[in-house]
């Protein structure tokens, strides 16, 4: 017995749902001659994220809010050191 691989088998699978395709569209063309006319309306409406003037807005909240958050931890410019001093009056 001859061994049958499973490349002829893919090859023989893959022509036959080519050809059932080439059916299935052929049967889709239409040969008559009746004619539909066709009126269509066209309305464009934008987004709101479209409009530039949305990018700047956010685009300027986004830098405030940078640079509020890197100005406001930057407190570590100046090292400050305190000491306490306790007066001791025993005398020794």
């Amino acid at each position: 017995m001859k061994k049958i691989s499973l490349g002829f088998t893919y090859k023989l699978f893959l022509t036959f749902l080519f050809g059932c395709m080439q059916v299935m569209l052929w049967a889709q063309d239409s040969t008559s001659t009746s004619r539909t006319t066709t009126t269509t309306t066209e309305t464009t409406t934008s987004d709101w994220y479209t409009q530039p003037w949305v990018w700047v807005v956010g685009g300027a909240v986004l830098l405030i809010i940078l640079v509020a958050l890197l100005r406001g931890g930057s407190s570590s410019d100046k090292e400050v050191t305190r000491t306490t001093v306790i007066k001791d009056d025993r005398g020794y």
